[in-house]
């Protein structure tokens, strides 16, 4: 995928007062305080080290993005990424390749993929794995053969099949396998799915593109050697105004139970299709949910899926490039993604490093069939150590709590929320209908009081709450049904006050039941990287964020509740996170 980074003109949200709770619970100005300690706070520290993740993926050094053709392949997973190995900006993009034995910790070792050939000489660019009949795994990706970004699609193979890491891997000199035709945009071509069998026995992938800002996926068909392949009649989907399309996703998902599919499995009684594609204008990861017609080789999204820039996404803050693989040793599928750095680009450099990897997620299909759920993989809960549990804590207006005994900054928390009453919901104003979710959050943040809500958590805090990065709920009442708000609102995160930063108040709705009055929270926090999964994973917000008091053993965690209704804690629990083994 080509980058582009998130201008300040385009992207700059409100200058919102910085605010907190003073002892007596009620929220007061603190806006005097800003930048005075910033100086005495960091300066003792290693610069490089301040925001540095604990148990998320990412090398010592350098700039990463996309993940690339992850698999599970004799019992290990293999992860490739792009990866600069000259510095922490985008350029001199290599295939770095790392392996591991349960997805959170990983070995590194030699890049699998670089320019080294007339078809990739500019550039080895994002895509997928396929493991063929055989047992034999083949790596598709996009080439950049000359410097006007021409794209065409290549292969690689493994160098030594009886190597169980698959360190070395070769280019053959029949590459390319695919070239654009000249109805395609040259440039625009890019990130080759994971290949599907079809019925008839020949094989299939998807490239994306974009014609007349009509964002698409061409569909390739080849027989079964992978070797010929041929541009289909049609794209397998296209929308109109969404824009190029990067790193497109097709799999299967099953209607009966959580359980992941081969990507080549097409039983239609039991099975939907996802398609997810990067949209390049927006930066979000985009999904819909519908039905593959194999015959006529089209998708058809169903009429619950909002096809374009207001649709169902992956994760609604920082998460992009994402690639999902099916693991057959756990029969699951899970997902991987790139969260790369609001900060400026000078402190990228300064610091050495830019870019990490969400925790790996398992995927499903919700039992309604009109969304993905996801979930940190199992193996995150190995990392799990000292534990700290609240049981019904009372949350009344204004006040909050504080989660000590545990290392803050680098934390596992799992919270149930509970309220009596729906009665105080706001009213959902129906000029917001027209908003995105986090316009509304940038509108209604964690300091505006209201009836049910908002209520949550206070993430990487310092102790006067002059910076915190708070997730939580509010929930409005909309005619004839009720509609929860999660925010993570990262304007208060920092006291760092450069223009280039990149501070949003992340925000998406959460559809669910709330006959039982509960809303479920898990959020993990890691020094610059706060995901969080509400109401069990079926909305879930990544963001980046660059405290400078609210550090290391300065970091502080609390529950919060600033709205009329009273909440009650029914339980957290709440772990210090060990450090992944990544080198």
């Amino acid at each position: 995928m080509e980058i582009l980074r998130k201008s300040s003109s385009l992207w700059a949200l409100p200058i919102l007062l910085l605010c907190f709770f003073n002892n007596n619970g009620v929220f007061v100005d603190a806006s005097h305080k800003v930048y005075m300690h910033l100086q005495s706070t960091t300066s003792h520290v290693d610069a490089n080290k301040v925001h540095r993740t604990g148990y998320h993926f990412q090398p010592p050094k350098n700039w990463i993005n996309d993940p690339n053709g992850p698999m599970y392949y004799n019992g290990v997973y293999h992860l490739f990424y792009q990866y600069n190995p000259k510095g922490a900006i985008w350029g001199n993009i290599v295939w770095a390749h790392s392996v591991s034995k349960d997805l959170i910790n990983w070995i590194p070792l030699e890049p699998a993929i670089y320019p080294s050939k007339v078809f990739d000489k500019y550039g080895t660019w994002s895509g997928s794995a396929t493991i063929l009949p055989g047992n034999k795994p083949v790596i598709l990706y996009t080439g950049i053969v000359d410097a006007n970004k021409t794209q065409v699609q290549n292969y690689a193979i493994p160098a030594n099949m009886s190597d169980p890491y698959l360190r070395k891997w070769i280019k053959p000199d029949n590459n390319p396998l695919i070239v654009a035709d000249k109805t395609i945009n040259k440039s625009q071509f890019r990130d080759p799915t994971t290949a599907w069998m079809g019925r008839d026995g020949n094989w299939r992938i998807l490239v994306g593109s974009v014609r007349n800002h009509r964002g698409k996926v061409i569909m390739y068909k080849s027989n079964k050697n992978f070797m010929k392949w041929t541009k289909a009649k049609h794209p397998l989907h296209s929308a109109p105004g969404t824009g190029n399309w990067e790193c497109p996703d097709f799999f299967p998902v099953s209607l009966k139970n959580k359980d992941g599919l081969d990507t080549s499995s097409y039983n239609g009684k039991d099975i939907k299709h996802v398609l997810k594609v990067s949209f390049d204008v927006t930066r979000f990861d985009h999904y819909t949910i519908g039905t593959y017609d194999t015959k006529k080789d089209k998708y058809f999204p169903d009429n619950t899926s909002i096809d374009g820039w207001k649709g169902l996404r992956l994760d609604y803050g920082n998460y992009y490039a994402s690639k999902t693989f099916f693991d057959s040793g756990k029969n699951r599928r899970i997902l991987l993604g790139w969260a790369n750095e609001s900060d400026t680009v000078d402190n990228d450099v300064r610091k050495g490093w830019a870019g990490v990897h969400p925790i790996p997620r398992k995927i499903w299909l919700d039992p309604s069939g009109k969304q993905l759920v996801q979930w940190p993989v199992q193996e995150l809960e190995t990392l799990r150590k000292k534990k700290v549990q609240l049981n019904n804590q009372k949350l009344n207006k204004g006040k909050k709590v504080e989660i000590k005994g545990i290392t803050v900054a680098q934390a596992d928390v799992e919270v149930i929320f509970s309220f009596t009453s729906l009665d105080k919901a706001e009213p959902f104003d129906p000029s917001w209908d027209d908003l995105y979710a986090q316009d509304v959050c940038a509108i209604k943040g964690s300091t505006v009081q209201g009836g049910l809500g908002p209520f949550g958590l206070l993430t990487l805090a310092s102790k006067n709450l002059e910076e915190y990065t708070p997730v939580f709920f509010r929930i409005f009442k909309a005619h004839d049904k009720y509609k929860v708000l999660m925010c993570s609102d990262a304007s208060r995160s920092s006291l760092k006050n450069e223009t280039t930063m990149y501070k949003p108040s992340f925000a998406g709705y959460v559809d669910v039941d709330l006959a039982d009055k509960k809303l479920s929270l898990r959020s993990l926090i890691d020094n610059s990287i706060v995901e969080s999964f509400g109401a069990g994973g079926k909305t879930c917000i990544t963001s980046r964020v660059y405290p400078t008091l609210a550090i290391f053993d300065k970091a502080h965690l609390f529950a919060f509740n600033n709205g009329t209704e009273t909440i009650t804690i029914e339980t957290l629990n709440a772990w210090s996170m060990a450090n992944a083994k990544l080198h």
